[in-house]
């Protein structure tokens, strides 16, 4: 043989089937590693990270030392005692719908998200100092592009 990547024609080699899937897995494994490197461990769901905050919440006012020692303890006992009822209020609703986190957090990114749309729209309306450039859509006699004071204004989100 004089080709070193020629076979011999009494070997039947098949190719690997999953030669693709497992270079790509090993490249996903590279690259996750490489992040959990540079960025650290990715964070949690929304419902583990609401715990973390709680816990943090819970510990930063257990260390807060109030002025007078028998209002202080009091007031600290109070405080620690209201947070474990809110902990143990929230805990099995975390425990049975911990995806309900998630859905409140994208929906909370959805609204911030529209709410940034109809302000900049509203913005660039008005700081346009042109009157040329009013759309055609506008009518010249539209009570809400005078100068004098204004009601409410209704921002369509569409």
């Amino acid at each position: 043989m004089s080709d070193a990547t020629e076979r011999p024609a009494d070997r039947k080699a098949e190719p690997d089937a999953d030669a693709w899937e497992t270079a790509c897995a090993e490249d996903l494994a590279a690259e996750q590693a490489r992040r959990r490197a540079t960025y650290g461990p990715p964070p949690g769901s929304a419902a583990e990270e609401l715990r973390k905050l709680a816990d943090a919440v819970t510990d930063k006012l257990a260390g807060i030392q109030l002025p007078g020692a028998l209002g202080g303890i009091a007031a600290q006992s109070a405080v620690s005692q209201l947070f474990k009822q809110a902990k143990a209020a929230v805990e099995p609703v975390i425990d049975r719908n911990p995806d309900i986190f998630d859905h409140l957090a994208a929906a909370g990114s959805e609204l911030l998200a529209a709410y940034r749309s109809a302000v900049e729209g509203s913005e660039r309306r008005w700081t346009r100092d042109d009157a040329d450039d009013r759309p055609e859509s506008r009518r010249d006699d539209d009570p809400r592009d005078d100068d004098g004071p204004t009601g409410t204004e209704r921002i369509d989100l569409d």
